[in-house]
């Protein structure tokens, strides 16, 4: 793998943000928490705690979603 933590992490968010952009929260949320799990810089960062708050995100809506997404550090 050649990409950096950061630039997975910004493909990761990309991909899912345009799942937001297409009105498809649920969609968002499992291309997000796959895509993480793709490099072991990211895979990390899903806690148990994280994909909870995420499931409520996806199913709350893409304001939510978007709010989710984007903070994942």
């Amino acid at each position: 793998m050649t990409d950096t933590r950061e630039e997975h992490l910004a493909w990761c968010r990309q991909r899912a943000l345009e799942y937001v952009d297409a009105d498809d929260p649920v969609q968002a949320f499992a291309s997000m928490a796959s895509d993480l799990r793709k490099h072991p810089g990211t895979e990390g960062l899903l806690t148990v705690d994280l994909l909870q708050r995420g499931q409520k995100a996806a199913l709350a809506g893409t304001d939510e979603m978007r709010v989710w997404i984007e903070g994942i550090h």
